[in-house]
C-alpha cells in the first residue's frame, strides 16, 4: 500500500532499454518482446483513428508520418499495413538513437515486406526534420524529464506541419499492476520484466501530459483514456 500510495507522485527510476551498454541479445529479446504487448494492447490502434482522418483529408497528396523513438519499428509497419489494406497513402518513417533498434526494424519491415524506412537520430538533441505532416511517439514520453519532454514536445509541434500524437502510459495502480502480470505472462524477457513496472511509475497522468502539452506551446492539446491504461495525446496545428 506505501508504495501505491507512491504513484500519487512520479517515480521515475532507470531502466535497462535505457543503458548504452545492453547486450544486444538482450535488446533484441527486449524488442520482440515489446512488439507482442504493443499488439496486444494496440498501440497501432490508438494512433490509427487520426492519421486515417488527416489522410482522408488530404486524399490525393501522401501523408508523411515520423515515429520518434521508434524501437523495434513495430508501431508503424503495423499503422502501414492498416493504411495499405483501406488504399490510403500514407508514408512512415521511424526513428531511433540505438543502432541495434533500427538494424531489428529494419529486418522487421524487410521479413513484413512493409515500406517504412529507418534511420538513426537522437530525438533528445537538435532539430527535428520539417517535412512531416504528422510527428509522434508511442511510449517514450515517461522515459524523459520533465524539462526534456516539454523540450521535446516543443520540437516535435514546431517541426509537425499538420500533427502531434503521443501514445502513452498512464500512472495508476491498476496500470502498474497490469504491468508487472502482463510482462511476466507474455515475455520471459528480464528488461521487460524490470522495465514494465517501472514505466508505469515513471509515467504522467493525463493532467500531467495536458500540463506539459501547454508548457510547450501546443495550445489546444487534448489527451485522452485509451485502454489499457493509456492515454492519447492529440495536438493539431491551427489552420
Amino acid at each position: 500500500m506505501a508504495f501505491f500510495a507512491s504513484l500519487g507522485q512520479r517515480n521515475k527510476q532507470p531502466e535497462l532499454m535505457d543503458q548504452p551498454d545492453l547486450a544486444a541479445a538482450a535488446h533484441n529479446q527486449a524488442l520482440h518482446a515489446l512488439a507482442r504487448i504493443n499488439w496486444l494492447s494496440g498501440s497501432a490502434r490508438i494512433l490509427w483513428p487520426a492519421l486515417r482522418r488527416l489522410a482522408e483529408e488530404k486524399r490525393g497528396q501522401p501523408l508523411r508520418v515520423l515515429d520518434i523513438a521508434t524501437g523495434g519499428g513495430d508501431v508503424p509497419i503495423c499503422l502501414h499495413q492498416r493504411a495499405k489494406r483501406t488504399g490510403l497513402v500514407i508514408q512512415f518513417s521511424g526513428v531511433d538513437v540505438s543502432p541495434t533498434a533500427i538494424d531489428h526494424a529494419r529486418q522487421r519491415a524487410d521479413q513484413a515486406g512493409a515500406a517504412v524506412t529507418f534511420f538513426s537520430l537522437d530525438a533528445l538533441r537538435g532539430s527535428l526534420p520539417g517535412d512531416y505532416d504528422v510527428i509522434m511517439s508511442s511510449l517514450f514520453l515517461h522515459h524523459l524529464e520533465r524539462d526534456q519532454a516539454i523540450d521535446l514536445l516543443r520540437r516535435m509541434g514546431d517541426a509537425a506541419r499538420s500533427m502531434v500524437l503521443i501514445n502513452d502510459l498512464i500512472r495508476s495502480r491498476s496500470g502498474y499492476c497490469l504491468a508487472w502480470l502482463g510482462a511476466r505472462v507474455l515475455t520471459m524477457s528480464h528488461v521487460v520484466h524490470v522495465d514494465g513496472p517501472r514505466s508505469v511509475a515513471g509515467a504522467f497522468t493525463m493532467a500531467e501530459a495536458c500540463q506539459l502539452a501547454d508548457a510547450a506551446g501546443l495550445l489546444g492539446a487534448v489527451a485522452s483514456w485509451r485502454w489499457p491504461f493509456r492515454f492519447l495525446l492529440q495536438w493539431r496545428r491551427p489552420v
